[in-house]
Formats: structure tokens, sequence, C-alpha cells
């Protein structure tokens, strides 16, 4: 027989599950379709990694590998339960797996976070990647900026608030977003973490990163340097951790005070309000932590402020509902046992799968990727007989039921169309691409209609 499978979301999670499926030993056919709600694929990798990470987003050449062969189809442009229902799913494959990732802010629940002024990182990290849902426009007017988190999300927020706008260029920065980030007044970007410089979530690389921007003053303080145990056998038996502590000790050493733009890392800072009002934001008030022994930390007491006109909170991301499929409110994740989607009764809900940040929540590496997709194709190979009967498998049913619709996908030919066409635009001024960030714009050139 031939297995007939969706899967919905073509970011690194969707692509890795459809080319780990077409290549596990599995006794019988494949036929996959991806489905992607915009009209170019690779998920966060192009739209949520930010653009002066050539490295990060050399993920893509892999990717486009797996698409490439051309034995995976891709349909872009078609949004899950307006475009292609559940039902839809159903009468055309034998399963599906949701790989609809985590893009959303999750809340950081403290006073005045809903201010004028107050803005969650993902959005924020949407706009400068060219996302095409997201505004075209930025409120950069602030000269004191709050970035809250000690994640890698948090450090590529403050990088590109602080950095001068010219040293993004040769990327592929949209030029809506270099036109806005030159025009920010910003002097003074703060990093705020919880816990201390020896407990943070962001690696080395992206540490060290922050230590090259020109003309920028890293600021650290010298109390949050007084390691307790803990820290000190971190430094020793961690690698990662042992070389943060070598690039934030070489900062300590740095002379400063001549650049005009300065980033600062304060650590042991626990969030407790923004200050301000209906007419905008003044300060970021904030308890000041140590360590407990325990390998957290705990409140002293200790109140202090910091003037800020904006802030920006980094504290992870949360995935979002799908329409007929079950949803864990409080984690933002879809309830599953190693990939087998739950119902609320904890029961397998036969031919639903999840993969990537919806199945895990918005934690781990690519790696992690790709071993979650493994586990998830795993028990899907072993579901055989729980597997959906559809009534029209036919490959041709689902480009005639979306014309039908009315819907305007595209697919790899038209990725491929739109690919080429960012990179000619790049080609002028020596940069890589310039990206195409209005939708109707993607789906024209995708579609090669006028």
């Amino acid at each position: 027989m031939k297995l007939r499978l969706a899967i919905v979301g073509a970011g690194p999670a969707g692509i890795y599950a459809a080319d780990i499926l077409l290549k596990y030993e599995r006794g019988f056919d494949v036929s996959i379709d991806l489905f992607e709600q915009l009209p170019a694929p690779y998920g966060l990798v192009r739209y949520g990694v930010a653009p002066d990470h050539p490295r990060i987003k050399g993920i893509i050449t892999a990717l486009r590998e797996v698409l490439d062969r051309g034995d995976i189809r891709i349909f872009g442009n078609v949004l899950y339960g307006r475009d292609i229902t559940l039902d839809d799913l159903k009468k055309h494959y034998h399963a599906v797996i949701f790989a609809t990732g985590a893009v959303h802010d999750a809340e950081l629940a403290i006073p005045g976070i809903e201010l004028p002024g107050s803005y969650g990182a993902a959005d924020f990290v949407s706009w400068y990647d060219g996302h095409p849902d997201y505004p075209r426009t930025w409120p950069l007017e602030a000269e004191s900026v709050a970035v809250i988190g000690n994640g890698n999300v948090a450090l590529d927020v403050a990088r590109i608030l602080a950095k001068h706008p010219e040293d993004l260029l040769p990327t592929e920065i949209p030029a809506n977003v270099y036109e806005g980030l030159q025009a920010s007044p910003v002097t003074d970007v703060h990093v705020f973490g919880r816990r201390g410089p020896m407990q943070v979530k962001f690696t080395p690389l992206e540490l060290r990163e922050l230590g090259e921007l020109r003309d920028v003053d890293m600021i650290v303080h010298e109390e949050d340097f007084d390691y307790d145990e803990g820290s000190k056998r971190a430094i020793e038996s961690n690698k990662q951790v042992f070389v943060i502590d070598k690039v934030l000790t070489q900062w300590r050493q740095r002379e400063v005070g001549k650049a005009s733009r300065r980033l600062h890392l304060h650590f042991y800072a626990k969030p407790l309000e923004v200050v301000g009002d209906e007419n905008g934001i003044t300060a970021f008030r904030y308890e000041r932590t140590e360590p407990d022994g325990e390998g957290g930390v705990r409140g002293t007491g200790e109140i202090r402020e910091v003037p800020i006109q904006a802030i920006y909170r980094a504290v992870g991301y949360f995935g979002s509902p799908l329409p007929g499929i079950p949803f864990d409110k409080k984690h933002g994740v879809i309830p599953n046992h190693e990939g087998q989607v739950l119902d609320k009764d904890n029961r397998i809900v036969p031919g639903v799968y999840a993969t990537g940040w919806i199945k895990r929540g918005p934690v781990g590496l690519i790696g992690h990727t790709k071993s979650d997709a493994m586990e998830t194709i795993s028990h899907l190979v072993k579901d055989q007989a729980s597997w959906w009967s559809p009534a029209e498998p036919d490959e041709a049913s689902i480009p005639a039921l979306l014309a039908e619709r009315g819907v305007a996908y595209t697919d790899l030919d038209g990725w491929h169309r739109l690919d080429e066409h960012e990179i000619a635009l790049g080609e002028p001024e020596g940069r890589a691409r310039i990206k195409v960030v209005p939708r109707e714009d993607m789906v024209r050139i995708s579609r090669d209609s006028d």
C-alpha cells in the first residue's frame, strides 16, 4: 500500500520528519505533502533567526537539499483550519503530523507589562526578519531600552537594537527594517536576567558576538561576579560555562566610555514592574536576587529601578492551538506521548501526531528537532493498523481541492522562483539576498503571475 501523509508546517521540524520517514525502513510506499501557511518554507530559520547570523541560516542549505530531491510536495500559503481542515485531511490522507512550532511570546505577568512601549521579542524578531504578516514599521523611539531574558533571543534582540544599522547592510535585512533602525535614537540597551552569569541560557557564540559590535561598549557590573560554589563548579565542569566566564572576564577588563552606544548586562535581577502610564514607560523596577545554594536564586528585598522608555520580553516562545486538535493551554503544546497526540482523557488520537516545538515546547536546538522527528516517525510507522481510511487518497485531489476553494497556493517551483528573485535583488548591492516582504508580492512572484 501507499501511505498518504500530510505534514502541517514546513519549518525544520516538518521537513526533517518528512526526510526521516522517506529514509525509514517501513515496508510500504510513501507520498508526503507539506502544508505551510507562509508562501515560503523553512519557518523560524527564515523568520526567527537574526539576519546577521549567516552560520545558523546555513541550516537552510540542508533543508533545501531535502526539498529539492523532489519526493516531497509542498503547498505554501495554505492555512490549516481555513484553507484545509482536519476533515479534509482525513478524507485524503492516512495520517497527519503537526509541526507548527511555537511562534508567539510567552507571557511575563508583572504590573505595567501592557503599557505602550512594551513589546514581545518574537514580534520584534518577526518584524526585523521581514515576516509578511507583521507591520512594515516598528516604533523605535526610545533612547534607553530594556530586554528581559537571558536566552539567545534576548541577545539577538539586544544586538539588533544596539548595532549600528549600516553594519547590517551586508545581510539580508529588508529595506524597511534598515530604514527603521537607522532612525532609532537608542543609546543604551539593558539586558536583565533573574539568575547569575553562570546560569544563563544563551550560547558562548551569541555572547561573544555581542562583544564584537562596532562602537558599542559592553557594560557589566562587578557585583555580579562574586561567584558562589555552584557557579564555580559549573565553570570547572561545563565547557560552555567556562567559555562564557572567559568572555565576561575579558569584558570586565575593557576600557569603556568612548562608544556612542552601550549594552548593559544585569544579572540577579527579578522583574517586578514596568513603571509608567498611558503616555509611556519611564522605568523598569526589579528585585536584586542572590544564589540560594541549591542552583536557584532568592530575593534579597533590595528594589532597584533603571530609567527606560521601552521594554522587550524575551522569556520564551509559546505554541498556538489548532482547530480540532487537543491543546495544553498551560504549556502551549499539543499533548502527546512521544509524538502520538493524546485527547483530554489521555488516550491516543488515531492518525494524529506532533513533532518539534509544538510537541515538546520551545527548547533545544536543531539536533533535538531531528531526534524528535525520529521518535514521532517510529510511532507512526508502528501504528499502521490505526491509520485513517481516506476516501480519496489520490494525489491529484489536493491541488484540485485548493484550486476549487480559490487558494493561491505556492509550490516548490514557486519557492525556487521567489528564491532566485530575492538573490537577484541582492546582487547589485553585493548582498546574499534581499527578502520580499509583502505576502501578495511573494505569492505573485512564486506563481509567476502579473
